[in-house]
């Protein structure tokens, strides 16, 4: 069992820049692909980055790539979402997910590969 638990959300100006974080309990932190996925007002949860469990190999969503960067730190239990160059259209609430992987090499870009959500902060960009 993982607890997933984000922070950092927050209201910001467009082209500003905010840090989400994403703190999971347990002791395999490692073992797992941490994933961000964020819904907006009426649409689909929708895949933002992935990371692997060792964290070596990453992948976005069109729409992150260059402005947002995903990372971890498996000694703290916890992975980043670096987010810059922010646009209105990034308004959303973000999550976090978590997926099993032993190998910790392989990264998941698909919502049902997730087992384990967090239970979301609020991005709010400004105009």
């Amino acid at each position: 069992q993982v607890q997933l638990v984000e922070s950092g959300g927050g209201l910001v100006q467009a082209g500003g820049s905010l840090r989400l974080s994403c703190a999971a309990s347990g002791r395999t932190f490692s073992r797992y692909a941490m994933g961000w996925f964020r819904q907006a007002p009426g649409k689909e949860r929708q895949f933002v980055a992935t990371i692997s469990g060792s964290g070596g190999r990453t992948a976005y969503a069109d729409s992150a790539k260059g402005r947002l960067t995903i990372s971890r730190d498996n000694a703290k239990n916890t992975v980043y979402l670096q987010m810059n160059s922010l646009k209105p259209e990034d308004t959303a609430v973000y999550y976090c997910a978590a997926c099993s992987d032993y190998s910790a090499y392989y990264y998941y870009t698909r919502e049902y590969e997730y087992e384990y959500w967090g239970q979301g902060t609020q991005v709010t960009v400004s105009s």
